[in-house]
């Protein structure tokens, strides 16, 4: 018995030391050269959006009644399945069953990974015989056509619970409604436009589908999140002949492939044009002293917009300070500076108090706006 509990505690003694052991290398993995490696194999991080879900069927091509909710799921799911199958890159979902999700909330999954790329996919519909894959970030709609379009994507809301104070009294049918929308998305615009264009010209290229170009239009699921997002609108189910098409497994697999490839691209594009920052960075003569004293600071934008509004407390729900930033046409309007982000975290959640929804936490470094995950990880 005695040699059984010495044997039982040496066990136990043994399998401690393990943990300690597998502790204390994970430590200096994420210290010094260990940190600097897992900073440098960093995931590129995408979320992946299929459309509608649960209550929402989406469109059914009309008479050709098809399901576009089961149609962007296959499709979606599928370019899932490629992309997990490629070094460096981590997929989320925002949906993988039937389900209905909120709007807000498929961005609010996007936010809470700090995700790289958000993808939403989606079948068109038209009362014509319109056929061809389109490609939408957020913006102004240029034509009546492009708010059709959103105003479609946008009416999910009417299924969710409390949707006029969710998304401030959003009208998916006034025109004006959109403008509030564009604005926060303006600081990733450049890049979801080459997103975007990726996906477009390889609809064109490699399935020979119609162009129907990358445009702009007010969609509440790309406002929502805070990083480059993309609406792919794969084709027209009251096509006869696409509806069939993105009905069939062939077509969905053909489209997940394309995208995917897209998606591949793009990741690999911006990765080279981060290397080639930095190696430009290291060639050109850098002021020791600025870059090594220089601290992260973080602002809670809670506004953007085209109108110079005075930075006082009356014009902003009583907050202050609001520091007022022009960026070409735009303002952007924060709340508080601080080199402290849970200071700065709670800021963030007083603003949303006061009403401001959309609000979040940016990173600036020497006057520089930076990704919030590149002023973390310099913390």
């Amino acid at each position: 018995m005695i040699i059984y509990l010495l044997r039982l505690n040496f066990n136990r003694i043994a399998k401690y030391l393990r943990v300690l052991t597998h502790l204390f290398l994970l430590c200096v993995l994420f210290c010094g050269v260990g940190g600097q490696f897992l900073q440098a194999q960093d995931p590129f991080v995408v979320v992946l959006d299929a459309g509608h879900g649960g209550k929402d069927p989406g469109n059914s091509g009309f008479r050709n009644k098809y399901q576009e909710k089961k149609i962007v799921l296959n499709i979606t799911l599928a370019i899932g399945k490629k992309l997990e199958s490629q070094p460096g890159i981590k997929v989320i979902y925002t949906r993988k069953t039937d389900v209905f999700i909120d709007l807000i909330e498929r961005a609010e999954i996007a936010n809470k990974v700090d995700a790289d790329l958000f993808v939403s996919v989606h079948c068109d519909a038209h009362t014509s015989q319109a056929y061809g894959a389109g490609t939408f970030v957020l913006g102004l709609h240029a034509n009546q056509r492009n708010f059709e379009v959103a105003k479609r994507e946008n009416s999910v809301i009417y299924y969710e619970e409390n949707f006029e104070k969710k998304y401030d009294g959003f009208d998916p049918n006034n025109p004006e409604s959109v403008i509030g929308l564009t604005l926060m998305q303006e600081t990733y615009l450049d890049q979801s436009i080459v997103a975007a264009d990726k996906i477009q010209k390889r609809f064109v290229k490699n399935l020979k589908r119609k162009d129907r170009t990358v445009k702009q239009a007010g969609f509440i699921v790309l406002k929502y999140s805070y990083m480059p997002s993309v609406l792919v609108e794969t084709g027209f189910l009251t096509n006869t002949k696409e509806g069939a098409y993105l009905n069939s497994s062939k077509g969905q697999k053909e489209m997940a492939a394309t995208i995917a490839d897209a998606i591949i691209d793009y990741k690999n594009t911006m990765q080279k044009s981060v290397a080639t920052k930095a190696a430009s960075s290291e060639q050109s003569p850098q002021p020791a002293k600025a870059s090594s004293s220089a601290q992260a600071e973080f602002r809670v934008q809670i506004a953007a917009s085209k109108n110079a509004l005075d930075p006082k407390p009356y014009n902003f729900k009583g907050l202050s300070p609001i520091y007022r930033e022009r960026a070409g046409d735009i303002y952007r309007y924060y709340y508080g500076k601080t080199t402290d982000y849970n200071k700065a975290k709670k800021w963030l959640r007083g603003a949303k108090r006061k009403g401001y929804k959309s609000a979040f936490v940016a990173a600036f470094l020497e006057g520089k706006k930076i990704p919030l995950a590149t002023a973390l990880k310099k913390k």
